[in-house]
């Protein structure tokens, strides 16, 4: 038998080292295929996003729970169950808004991400060539709002989370106090301060006085010119008026409560500087739409006249409407009507440029702006730094039954809640029973017949 020969230390160590080098090459070898490559790289949650949505139907829901006529978009996905609102509210042209929506969005829209909002937006706005009319920025902005949601709802959060968070603990709001006398209002005014509003809106009787003088016939009714349902305003009598109401108020209830007061554009400019200049000494919070649209040019003299604050824009159409006034601060207060400029993309836009300016957000939301519309302005509020203050309002039963999560106000705040989207529903069964009516804003005459313009 013959003897093994023993193996030298160098010759071993070789060996040893060609094995471990076999068996590296071997453990790469397996674990550096493609699949388990794959296999082993597990790619955090957080990265993985949501798979694609289309949409697949636009539509409009058309109620009037509340007397107002309003408008929502109802945006429905590919997603089972996913869908989203908005508010389209043009409450004096409700139901031509409607085959904007139903008919020429329906159709843009089916088959579109439901994620790419500002191009949806951008590409919807252009398509009609013509464009930057109420009726289409309506339609468009019940479009966009209804996105946002959905877009909340897939992130699992709500829609002020991805506007950038929170900035303050809740939305401070102001509410209207109106009376034939002024006794009447400062009763009111104090009753709200009572449950805790901070801001109140003063009127007395309607826009411009409309309704507060009494039985007065005036010319233009007793010569049978014009229609029945005109409403009649003496605008000497609303321009002496203001400035008493003012003082009274003060004296009864105090100077800790803010004052606002809406002109509604419907006295000459000249007038409305000189009373302005008369209301400076009651420290007014701001005074709201001294100036019709066409009249811009005079806020360069009254800005030079009186350092009232003053709120505009309830009836601009187009955000670039806002920009040189913004740029050259001719007014304090952004006062645009959400679903009027075309939902929360523009909207956003203006509240941003305005902070760069130190003019602050006032969204108009009365009672023709739905819950919807009103939630979407609250999201925006809670999230934008430069908020100034929100119109609020009362919702009746019949409004709460048709939109589950109506916003309501405590302590003269609105609370945004923590659900995805929106925060807001409807029920379209309810809102059925309350059809809209055709019916428009009313014509306001001086007492000749002459048109005054809101």
């Amino acid at each position: 038998m013959k003897k093994s020969t023993p193996t030298s230390p160098s010759k071993r160590r070789n060996v040893l080292k060609m094995l471990a080098m076999g068996s590296t090459a071997g453990f790469f070898g397996l674990f550096d295929s493609p699949e388990v490559r794959a296999a082993n790289h597990t790619t955090p949650a957080y990265q993985k996003g949501a798979a694609p949505v289309t949409i697949t139907s636009v539509r409009a829901i058309t109620t009037a729970p509340g007397g107002s006529n309003l408008v929502i978009v109802k945006v429905e996905t590919s997603e089972p169950g996913l869908y989203g609102l908005g508010c389209a509210t043009f409450t004096q042209r409700a139901a031509v808004v409607v085959p904007a929506i139903d008919i020429y969005l329906n159709d843009f829209c089916r088959g579109k991400d439901v994620d790419n909002i500002e191009d949806l937006w951008m590409s919807a706005y252009v398509s009609s060539y013509w464009r930057n009319g109420p009726v289409l920025n309506n339609a468009l902005s019940g479009l966009d709002q209804a996105l946002w949601d959905i877009k909340g709802k897939r992130a699992q959060m709500p829609v002020y989370q991805l506007l950038g968070g929170r900035s303050r603990i809740d939305v401070d709001t102001y509410i209207h106090a109106s009376g034939s006398t002024v006794e009447e209002i400062a009763d009111k005014v104090q009753e709200f301060m009572d449950r805790g509003w901070r801001h109140v809106r003063i009127q007395q009787g309607g826009y411009g006085g409309t309704g507060t003088f009494g039985n007065v016939v005036p010319d233009f009714k007793a010569a049978g010119y014009g229609r029945d349902t005109d409403g009649y305003s003496d605008q000497g009598e609303y321009l002496r008026r203001v400035p008493k109401m003012f003082e009274y108020i003060r004296k009864k209830c105090g100077e800790r409560v803010e004052l606002l007061h809406d002109m509604h554009e419907q006295v000459e400019p000249i007038q409305a500087i000189n009373m302005i200049k008369e209301l400076e000494s009651y420290r007014p919070f701001f005074i709201e739409d001294p100036f019709s649209p066409e009249n811009m040019g005079w806020f360069k003299q009254l800005r030079a006249t009186t350092s009232v604050p003053l709120a505009m824009g309830e009836l601009f159409n187009n955000i670039n409407e806002f920009r040189e006034p913004m740029i050259n601060q001719m007014f304090d207060f952004i006062r645009c009507h959400i679903s009027q400029i075309g939902g929360i993309t523009p909207a956003m836009k203006i509240a941003r440029l305005g902070e760069w300016f130190n003019v602050r957000t006032a969204w108009h939301g009365p009672g023709d702006t739905s819950p919807v519309g009103h939630q979407a302005n609250n999201h925006i509020n809670l999230a934008v730094y430069n908020f100034g203050i929100q119109e609020g309002q009362f919702f009746n039963n019949k409004v709460q039954e048709v939109f589950p999560g109506t916003p309501l106000m405590k302590n003269g705040y609105f609370t945004v809640t923590e659900q995805h989207g929106l925060g807001i529903d409807i029920n379209e069964k309810e809102a059925a029973k309350y059809p809209i009516r055709h019916n428009g804003m009313g014509t306001l005459r001086k007492g000749d017949g002459t048109i005054i313009k809101p």
